[in-house]
């Protein structure tokens, strides 16, 4: 008793079907990106990849990864059933001006890498100081009304 139907045609099917439709086979990593305070976070999909076989590059606003998916089995294996797509895949973001990709940061664990990209510090916000009619007072001379000279005002 079998537990796979082997049918040789179906493949062939399969081929034709891609090759006269113009598709091609997915070679884009599947990816969740979101935010949390100050950072960025995107989680790519790479199952069965070795972590050396993952290459993560950064030329200004765009991030390059690239992996190789390499087969299972043996040379001399019989092959019954081959779905799981192999070689090489890669995908490139176009990150926002926002983001400091100089401090990127990447983990791979349990199939999925992880970039940690933190915002830039000139994007966060900050708090501006108001000036007040006060502090224009403050450099006039008392005496006369008129604008202290910067002298004058250095030495008070």
């Amino acid at each position: 008793m079998t537990l796979l139907r082997f049918d040789p045609f179906r493949d062939w099917e399969r081929l034709s079907e891609q090759v006269l439709s113009g598709r091609t086979a997915p070679r884009a990593m599947p990816m969740e990106a979101f935010r949390r305070g100050d950072e960025f976070f995107v989680a790519l999909d790479l199952p069965g990849i070795d972590p050396g076989d993952v290459d993560v590059s950064v030329e200004r606003n765009v991030v390059t990864v690239r992996a190789t998916r390499r087969p299972a089995r043996d040379e001399d294996a019989e092959l019954i059933i081959d779905e799981r797509p192999q070689g090489d895949f890669s995908r490139q973001l176009f990150l926002g001006d926002n983001l400091d990709t100089s401090r990127l940061a990447a983990d791979f664990e349990r199939g999925v890498l992880t970039l940690r990209i933190p915002v830039a510090e000139s994007s966060k916000p900050r708090r501006v100081e108001i000036g007040s009619s006060d502090e224009r007072r403050q450099l006039t001379d008392d005496r006369t009304g008129q604008p202290a000279r910067a002298e004058e005002h250095a030495n008070a």
